[in-house]
């Protein structure tokens, strides 16, 4: 499963490479939306809003895992200004970003394993993979993004 969420990963990047040249600001600004909408449907499902089914369960836990994948390769030097929310920490504290991409890589893998290949059996079983999963983003955000 993990090899399928690269080849997806890949193909999504691959069809965005042209833009990255141009463009990494607009790219990272399509995988947050990516983020966005595996975390919608990941917390309609965690309220009980939308029926929990293990195969959106996976869905949501692959977009993270491709999110985490890539995401760090698109803030080069030069790409804090503009139509962006990313903070100067970003570059200030590579590092320290750098240990965030990381962890929420490190995170989204261990939820992609324990989702199995059909999917968190139990929405019980989705909400403890996820958990230290949208941590993450919750932390990464207080740290490294502008709040408009």
């Amino acid at each position: 499963m993990r090899k399928l969420v690269l080849c997806v990963a890949a193909l999504c990047l691959s069809g965005m490479t042209a833009m990255a040249a141009d463009d990494p600001i607009a790219v990272r600004k399509h995988i947050m939306d990516s983020v966005g909408a595996a975390a919608g449907l990941s917390g309609g499902m965690m309220k009980g809003q939308i029926p929990y089914s293990p195969a959106a369960g996976k869905s949501a836990t692959a977009s993270m895992m491709a999110a985490a994948s890539s995401f760090g390769a698109f803030f080069p030097e030069g790409t804090d200004t503009g139509d962006t929310t990313a903070s100067p920490k970003i570059w200030e504290d590579a590092a320290g970003f750098q240990k965030a991409l990381d962890k929420f890589a490190a995170d989204a893998g261990a939820a992609m394993a324990a989702s199995g290949k059909d999917g968190p059996a139990d929405l019980e079983s989705f909400k403890a993979a996820m958990g230290p999963v949208f941590q993450n983003c919750k932390s990464c955000h207080e740290a490294y993004r502008i709040k408009k």
